[in-house]
């Protein structure tokens, strides 16, 4: 009989994502010398080596590589179970992992843990900030309960609930103000400041002004909104923002706000959740607690859609 502990598998799980015995070992909140033990007990238990180990890096042989996933999948039933159980209970409570890409979470965030926290006040709540790719990967491999995301994100695997549309405004130098806002053709024809590659929020600009991507020479990218709001105030060029980022970050920057033309540019917030969660049903009512941090109200549709 193989002896092998769920620590065990906790930890070769956290080195198979990091790559680095000394990243994982943080992670673990262990040292990296009882790390690398349980690591090599659990080689000696299995019979096969896990890893290929060199000074700088740690690569996987090919039967970490198949024992990786597998791993994934066992640790995720195992959550899973401890979901199905509270569930089960009549109070929310535990640990509850939402995750928010970048152009949510400053907004939304201290709005919703209050509200969480005031309704439920035994939950344990756990925030991830990043982007949409590593939210979902995070969260079809169970590392994380819900995220809140522009949608859609078209993983098979997920469920996703529309919680409300946002439109985008215009941010220009406070000496424009009082102009019309220019056209989506004129847009493309103005320096535009985006965040860098890999926000979603950057592509739903680029979709509304018509462009695949921006000219190289024109090209000033930013990993937050609050640097584009800066470069735009510095007169460097024009960037759109949600409505929930405008308060935050044009009240100390010399900017003007402008409304377009309908159609407007806009996203559609929304929650995603696995699937098989057990926990479907408290996400759904934490969908609404979402909805009201915003102060907004659910489309009915999203409503039906998700008890079809």
């Amino acid at each position: 009989m193989i002896n092998v502990t769920m620590r065990q598998l906790r930890y070769f799980d956290a080195l198979a994502r990091h790559g680095h015995f000394g990243r994982a070992a943080e992670s673990c909140s262990i040292s990296q010398p009882a790390l690398s033990m349980q690591i090599k007990e659990l080689e000696e238990a299995l019979g096969g080596l896990l890893l290929e180990r060199s000074a700088r890096q740690v690569a996987l042989t090919r039967f970490g590589e198949e024992l990786a996933q597998r791993v994934r999948d066992i640790l995720r039933s195992v959550d899973e179970l401890g979901d199905f159980a509270r569930a089960s209970q009549d109070r929310f409570a535990g640990r509850l992992r939402i995750g928010m890409i970048p152009t949510i979470a400053p907004y939304l965030l201290p709005k919703i843990t209050k509200n969480l926290t005031r309704m439920h006040p035994e939950l344990d709540i756990r925030v991830r900030e990043t982007m949409t790719p590593r939210l979902i990967q995070e969260l079809v491999e169970g590392r994380l309960d819900t995220a809140i995301v522009a949608l859609p994100v078209s993983e098979p695997s997920l469920t996703e609930v529309a919680l409300f549309e946002e439109k985008f405004l215009l941010v220009r130098p406070g000496t424009d103000a009082g102009t019309p806002a220019p056209s989506r053709e004129m847009m493309r024809e103005m320096r535009l400041l985006l965040l860098e590659e890999g926000h979603c929020f950057r592509d739903q600009a680029l979709s509304f002004c018509n462009m695949q991507s921006a000219p190289p020479r024109e090209m000033l990218d930013a990993n937050s909104l609050s640097t584009l709001v800066q470069m735009v105030s510095a007169g460097i060029g024009v960037t759109l923002i949600p409505e929930m980022a405008v308060s935050v970050e044009t009240r100390s920057a010399s900017v003007s706000l402008s409304r377009f033309r309908d159609p407007e540019p806009s996203r559609t917030i929304g929650m995603v959740w696995r699937k098989t969660s057990p926990l479907a049903r408290q996400l759904l009512q934490i969908s609404e607690v979402v909805c009201l941090s915003a102060g907004k109200a659910r489309p009915r549709q999203a409503t039906r859609s998700q008890r079809a």
